[in-house]
């Protein structure tokens, strides 16, 4: 379901002679209004995971509960709210495709702002008992539903305001906040346990993470509200307006070419296709690394923060160019290169970090190189996805795509992982995971157009 228009970024510019040469002011503005909802998002994701053996002891683990099973627990909280990301993407994406970009945006940046601040208040089990569980849960259910809001309508924004030739850039904004809210998540972590200590960490330092997100989300609803609704959907309404009157033939095609439920659902499953390595190994090298390298390595809580920020740093100075390189050649060619890099490397990486003689600097390497590697799929992941829809259901329908994707591939790879190790006792599962799911994704990406970049965004 790839555009048809003729090559070029018509319909994706500011509306303020945005000409590739300098981004416009309005460019400029949805990429920081854009970012800072993904980086506030990531950043408290990238934190229960990499507390995540910290809030299992705080809220899973009663009297003779033992360290994995809580984690397992821990694990099942964190893949509930990735599965509740579809249904926040459906609800906002909605709203978004109807009412405009800008409104569901800044509900959005409320509702996550206001469930990730909770988690810092909220009672652990110690204090009242089995209602600690549950009371998480219902929070991440709620961050769920937000995530799933933020990404369509983010990279919407993004793309929809990107100036010709430069959408994979811009769309790589997205992914380039992940990396900075995830950074940001391990930096803090790391931070907190060489300041505070392990006791203080346990008892209430886990909690100043979360709690940072009330300004966080401040700022954040301050450039929402300074934000302008994008040009293309006030073509694709006002055109629909248009045609309900019974305007002129001009203005008929635009709003008819709202595709069918069957043609969306359709490029969905294809979009899921092309981001399941993405996901996959996104969150098995960025995030479960933390609580795999605690519990199956047995490296300390500060050694595996730090392996973490490593990886981070690879991811995030890989995506900026990832996604500049696919505006030159392509998006096909860049993601088809990490997934085969992903599926060479996984197991070499992995194996590299096992080996008690290998150095410090061999082990930073890899796990670099193992981020590098996920950002040559998460630079041009975004634009790809906003080129794969029209106007009328963009919002919607790469929010479904992207948070279906995340929630089986990335939102259960902590379980998985962890669930698997209990059992095997094979400290090769992460690997195994990351090749098999790129292997079954490469063919997806393989039917992307070589010069989908060229086209515009469809109205």
């Amino acid at each position: 379901m790839t555009t048809t228009a003729e090559a070029g970024d018509a319909g994706t510019g500011s509306g303020e002679g945005g000409d590739g040469k300098g981004a416009p002011p309005a460019s400029r503005r949805a990429l920081v209004a854009g970012s800072v909802g993904n980086f506030i998002e990531w950043y408290e994701f990238g934190v229960y995971g990499y507390f995540a053996t910290i809030i299992a002891a705080q809220f899973f683990t009663p009297e003779g509960g033992s360290d994995i099973e809580a984690l397992v627990k821990t694990y099942a909280s964190f893949a509930l709210a990735f599965f509740f990301r579809p249904v926040g993407a459906a609800l906002f994406g909605r709203i978004g495709d109807r009412i405009g970009r800008r409104p569901t945006l800044i509900l959005v940046v409320l509702l996550m702002t206001a469930a990730t601040a909770a988690i810092g208040l909220l009672p652990t089990y110690a204090t009242v008992g089995a209602a600690a569980p549950w009371l998480l849960t219902l929070v991440r259910v709620l961050q769920g539903l937000s995530a799933g809001g933020e990404f369509g309508g983010a990279v919407s924004v993004m793309t929809e305001f990107a100036p010709p030739g430069r959408r994979g850039l811009y769309g790589a904004w997205q992914s380039f906040t992940v990396a900075l809210g995830l950074l940001a998540g391990a930096g803090l972590a790391a931070l907190l346990a060489t300041v505070l200590g392990e006791g203080d960490l346990q008892r209430w330092g886990w909690r100043l993470p979360f709690l940072l997100a009330v300004p966080l989300g401040l700022a954040a609803l301050w450039l929402r509200l300074r934000l302008e609704e994008t040009p293309s959907f006030r073509r694709s309404s006002g055109a629909s307006a248009g045609h309900a009157r019974g305007a002129g033939a001009d203005l008929a095609p635009a709003a008819a070419r709202r595709p069918s439920a069957a043609a969306t659902w359709r490029a969905v499953g294809l979009g899921i296709g092309r981001l399941m390595g993405w996901s996959a190994a996104g969150y098995t090298f960025l995030v479960v690394m933390p609580s795999y390298l605690q519990s199956t390595l047995g490296a300390s809580f500060q050694q595996a923060l730090l392996a973490t920020v490593v990886a981070n740093a690879g991811f995030a100075l890989a995506i900026l160019p990832a996604g500049a390189l696919s505006d030159r050649i392509g998006r096909r060619a860049v993601m088809v290169a990490g997934t085969v890099a992903l599926i060479v490397l996984a197991f070499p990486l992995l194996n590299l970090l096992q080996d008690p003689d290998a150095s410090s600097a061999a082990r930073a390497a890899a796990v670099f190189a193992a981020g590098a590697a996920v950002g040559l799929l998460a630079g041009p992941g975004p634009a790809m996805l906003a080129e794969m829809f029209p106007t009328t259901v963009r919002y919607t329908g790469l929010g479904l795509a992207y948070s279906l994707s995340n929630a089986v591939f990335s939102g259960s790879a902590g379980l998985i992982i962890t669930e698997l190790i209990k059992r095997t006792g094979d400290a090769d599962v992460p690997a195994l995971y990351v090749v098999a799911v790129c292997a079954v994704g490469l063919p997806a990406l393989l039917t992307l157009r070589g010069d989908d970049h060229r086209r515009a965004l469809r109205d």
